[in-house]
């Protein structure tokens, strides 16, 4: 993390021993502050103050240590509505990732409009499934967990092509391997709220397949910083 970060977590654990753990933590921390509160996230008055439109990014985990699965997700699912609503109310955009355990509650987790979804199990059994056939793999998938590797970065595309001028993807990625960047996908503002058009993002699109970007709409690369 860079100096000056800030981190708060708010989350509800009964295991003192746990809760003592986090404080220690903390107190290592060089780049970083931490702040713990000890408070359940579906309690809107826990929410409200605070001030979540000041944080850069709100990330929604999953008690996939302490509870079944269902209760968990219900947990996650309860918290972003409240946050959604707290947006909408306050006319803020939050930027949102939530973690969801039973890949049969991505569909019902959509309504909360979150950014994106991690469905832990499935990331794994991907991945897996992917070495069985090709042990190659391995390396890049190496690369892209590691800490000081290359890593998904979304950027703004006005950086790589011309706002408003139809391109093709072949042009993005030319654009992208200049910069010693791998495009692979975009995101286009005008269908983020769009759960049909995947709410605006398109991974590995085809080549010849020409897009106009405009203001908001980002590419999806890998990059390492």
């Amino acid at each position: 993390m860079p100096a000056g970060s800030y981190l708060k977590v708010v989350a509800e654990i009964e295991d003192e021993e746990a809760h003592q753990h986090l404080i220690e933590f903390s107190k290592q921390l060089k780049n970083q502050q931490s702040e713990y509160q000890n408070f359940s996230t579906t309690d809107r008055h826990v929410l409200e103050p605070l001030d979540m439109a000041s944080y850069h990014h709100i990330i929604v985990l999953s008690y996939n240590d302490a509870k079944n699965e269902q209760e968990a997700d219900a947990i996650t699912l309860v918290t972003l509505l409240h946050i959604r609503d707290i947006a909408e109310k306050t006319h803020k955009a939050f930027n949102i990732v939530s973690e969801i355990l039973d890949v049969k509650n991505r569909e019902l987790a959509s309504v909360t409009k979150a950014d994106d979804f991690i469905v832990s199990d499935k990331i794994n059994s991907l991945m897996l499934a992917q070495l069985s056939e090709n042990k190659y793999l391995k390396p890049v998938f190496d690369d892209l967990f590691d800490a000081d590797g290359s890593e998904i970065y979304v950027k703004p595309a006005e950086d790589y092509v011309e706002p408003g001028k139809a391109v093709d993807f072949y042009t993005v990625t030319r654009s992208a391997a200049l910069k010693n960047e791998i495009a692979i996908g975009y995101k286009l503002a005008a269908h983020e709220g769009d759960a049909s058009r995947a709410y605006g993002v398109k991974v590995n699109p085809a080549k010849a397949d020409k897009v106009t970007f405009g203001p908001g709409d980002k590419l999806i690369v890998i990059a390492e910083d």
